[in-house]
C-alpha cells in the first residue's frame, strides 16, 4: 500500500509541476529541480529495493533514516537558493528603486521648465557652477523670423 502511495505522491507532485511550468506560475531552472525530485521519488516508489541497496552501501541502519537525511539535506539547499535568489532581488529592487528616484526629479524638474516656459519667464538650463545664479529672460511675446528656421 506504501509503494502506491508513493507512486501517486510522484505522479502528482510532476503533474503540478508540468501545470504550474504551462500557466507560467513557476519558472524552468526551478521546475527541473521539482521534476527530478518528483522522478526520484517515483524511482524510490516503484524500486524500493534502491533504497534499501543505498542504505546498506553508506551504512545507515534504517533506510528511513538515510530518506529523513536526504529530505533535510535538500530542503536546506531549496533554502539557501532561495536565500541567494532573495538577496539578488532585493539588490536589483533597490537599484530600480534608485533609477526611479532619479528619473521622478529629472521630471519634476522638467515640469518645473515647462511651467515656467508657460507662464512665459525663460530660465537659463542651472549653471554647471555652483552657487552661481541662473539667467531670467523674457520670452517674445510674437516670434520672429529666426525663430521659424528651427
Amino acid at each position: 500500500m506504501i509503494v502506491f502511495l508513493g507512486i501517486a505522491l510522484a505522479l502528482v507532485l510532476v503533474s503540478i509541476v508540468v501545470y504550474m511550468l504551462l500557466t507560467r506560475k513557476l519558472r524552468e531552472k526551478y521546475a527541473f529541480f521539482w521534476i527530478v525530485i518528483g522522478l526520484v521519488v517515483l524511482v524510490l516508489g516503484i524500486f524500493p529495493q534502491l533504497l534499501e541497496g543505498l542504505t546498506l552501501a553508506l551504512g545507515v541502519q534504517v533506510p528511513s533514516n538515510l530518506l529523513f537525511s536526504l529530505a533535510i539535506v535538500l530542503l536546506l539547499g531549496v533554502s539557501l537558493h532561495l536565500s541567494w535568489e532573495i538577496s539578488q532581488a532585493e539588490d536589483e529592487i533597490r537599484r530600480v528603486a534608485e533609477e526611479a528616484a532619479l528619473l521622478n526629479t529629472e521630471v519634476e524638474r522638467l515640469s518645473a521648465r515647462l511651467d515656467q516656459l508657460e507662464r512665459g519667464v525663460v530660465t537659463a538650463e542651472p549653471p554647471s557652477r555652483p552657487n552661481a545664479t541662473p539667467v531670467v529672460d523674457r520670452v517674445p511675446d510674437e516670434p520672429t523670423l529666426e525663430d521659424d528656421s528651427r
